[in-house]
C-alpha cells in the first residue's frame, strides 16, 4: 500500500495544500517519512486523513467556477465502525459546498472494502447538493466494493459506473474529463 500514491499529474493546475478554499489549505506531507497507516500497512505520505483510520484521500481537482471537485480515495470506506461518510460529509463536502462546490466525482478504484451502516449521510448530502443542480458521482468502484454499496442503497444517493466500464479518467485534463461526466457518463451512471 505504501506504493500508491495519489494521481499527481494535475499538478500543474491544481494543488488542495495551496488552495485557500479546500480543507487540506496548508497541509504538510513529506515525501520520505511514512507516519500514516491503514491497519498494519503504511500508506504513501501525500495521502490525506480526514477522520478514517481506514480510508485515506485526496483532493486532486477543485473548480469553484464550475462548482466541480474530483477526489480519490484509498483503503477500506467503513460506516459501520468508523462512520467514514459522516467525517466525510461534515468535514470535507460541507467545507467545499459552502465555497459553492456542489458537484462531487469520487474516484474509488483503491477503495479495497466497504462496510455499510445506514444511508442518512448519503441522502443528507444529495439532498444538499440537489437543490442546487449538482450531484454526486462515484467512479471505478471494484466491483466487489458495488455490490456492497448496492445493498446498502447508496446508489439511490449517488451515481456510480458500472464496475465493467472503467473510465481512463488520468488520460483527461480535469476541465475534458469534468465535460466528459456531465455531457457523456451523466446519463449512463448507476441509479
Amino acid at each position: 500500500m505504501h506504493s500508491i500514491e495519489p494521481f499527481y499529474n494535475w499538478l500543474d493546475v491544481y494543488v488542495s495544500e495551496e488552495d485557500e478554499r479546500s480543507p487540506f489549505f496548508g497541509a504538510e506531507h513529506s515525501e520520505f517519512e511514512y507516519t500514516n497507516t491503514i491497519y498494519n500497512y503504511y500508506v504513501h505520505p501525500q495521502w490525506d486523513q480526514f477522520g478514517s483510520p481506514t480510508l485515506y484521500m485526496k483532493v486532486l481537482y477543485a473548480d469553484y467556477e464550475k462548482h466541480f471537485v474530483v477526489m480519490e480515495f484509498l483503503g477500506e470506506w467503513n460506516d459501520a465502525i468508523t462512520n467514514d461518510i459522516m467525517y466525510l460529509k461534515r468535514d470535507i463536502a460541507d467545507a467545499f459546498m459552502a465555497k459553492g462546490i456542489y458537484k462531487f466525482v469520487l474516484l474509488g478504484e483503491n477503495v479495497l472494502n466497504f462496510h455499510f451502516s445506514d444511508d442518512c449521510y448519503y441522502e443528507e448530502w444529495y439532498e444538499d447538493v440537489n437543490e442546487h443542480g449538482g450531484w454526486i458521482a462515484g467512479i471505478n468502484f471494484r466491483e466487489h466494493v458495488m455490490k456492497e454499496i448496492k445493498k446498502a442503497g447508496i446508489p439511490n444517493f449517488v451515481l456510480f459506473t458500472h464496475p465493467d466500464e472503467e473510465i481512463e479518467w488520468r488520460k483527461q485534463k480535469p476541465f475534458t474529463f469534468h465535460k466528459l461526466i456531465e455531457e457523456h457518463l451523466m446519463p449512463n451512471l448507476l441509479h
